[in-house]
């Protein structure tokens, strides 16, 4: 296969602390001889497990960026027992315009794994991840939030998996980032997503969804942050105890977990994020914005649970994910 035209500006594999790029060759209308710049840094001590850490794949979505940018600038090589690897804005043109999409080829960075070496843009950064960082890493964040478009609850959230003891190795790591909330889902699309290209890959993967509406609050900045830190602990290459307390635990096993949008117009939420609802039960109504008098679209729950996502603004469209519910599980 054609070599990665991906070059990073430091040596991964050198002690110390690297801050550079992974610089891909782009030629564009701004510069004819030109490179995406995407930020990266690598600390290292020793021979200890490699974590890999993600952020921005897409672009309107923040506290990964966040944390990962101020764990990039704060750790030092003495704390650390091996290497860190960190990519706080993973597909940077989409993170430069504040989008979920790439400008420069309209793809989604987390629906194309594993990329192609002779691709678009996207499919070149995927393809770099996917053969070079991801085989070196012994654990995987990728964080996530809800962007422009969606809202959640804060979880850190783990895959059913067919290797059960690879989805233990998951599970205890996803907990040990000690969100709010602790999720175990099944993907309803997982094809061409950096989950599952590490998991095939056997790596511990753990990712999150931090909030949403594409900003970042203070909360959900330090449920990242630290979340971060105690990952590297539980690694083991951090010492130091986890910090915060345990997390809820939550399972989206199945697509009754999911209610879509078949109307147009503007959405009168029923319940709020982290309700109870049963079967049944009213979780949003969308009222038509083109005339008045009719009645609006009622979407109600089809399984008991609690909503821990829903549509963000205010607007909604046919197709658009109106509500996510899950179900609580464990004993907290």
């Amino acid at each position: 296969m054609k070599d990665s035209p991906v070059v990073p500006t430091v040596d991964l594999d050198a002690d110390g602390v690297q801050h550079g790029f992974l610089r891909l060759p782009w030629s564009g209308n701004e510069s004819a001889w030109g490179n995406i710049m995407i930020p990266l840094t690598v600390i290292r001590n020793g021979s200890g497990p490699t974590a890999l850490f993600t952020g921005g794949s897409h672009g309107d979505e923040y506290e990964g960026p966040i944390a990962l940018a101020n764990l990039a600038r704060t750790l030092q090589p003495g704390e650390v027992n091996g290497r860190v690897i960190i990519v706080p804005f993973m597909n940077m043109p989409a993170f430069r315009v504040g989008q979920r999409l790439s400008p420069l080829d309209g793809c989604n960075m987390n629906r194309i794994f594993p990329g192609r070496p002779d691709g678009s843009p996207t499919e070149k950064i995927a393809d770099f991840f996917h053969r070079v960082l991801l085989p070196v890493a012994d654990i995987v964040l990728d964080f996530h939030s809800g962007g422009r478009t969606l809202a959640f609850v804060p979880f850190a959230a783990c895959h059913a998996l067919p290797d059960r003891t690879q989805e233990e190795r998951c599970r205890a790591a996803r907990d040990a980032f000690a969100a709010p909330y602790a999720m175990s889902m099944v993907e309803i699309d997982p094809a061409g997503m950096y989950d599952e290209a590490a998991e095939a890959l056997g790596k511990v993967f753990v990712t999150t969804e931090l909030g949403g509406g594409g900003t970042a609050t203070a909360r959900s900045a330090a449920i990242a942050k630290r979340g971060v830190r105690n990952l590297l602990k539980h690694a083991g290459i951090l010492e130091g105890e986890i910090e915060g307390e345990p997390s809820v635990e939550l399972e989206m096993p199945d697509a009754e977990c999911f209610t879509f949008c078949e109307s147009v117009g503007m959405v009168e939420p029923a319940v709020d994020l982290g309700d109870a609802v049963k079967a049944g039960d009213l979780l949003a109504c969308v009222h038509s914005v083109d005339s008045l008098g009719g009645k609006p679209a009622e979407y109600r729950a089809r399984t008991d649970g609690m909503l821990v996502g829903r549509h963000f603004p205010g607007l909604i469209g046919i197709g658009d994910c109106l509500a996510v519910l899950a179900r609580r599980t464990g004993n907290r």
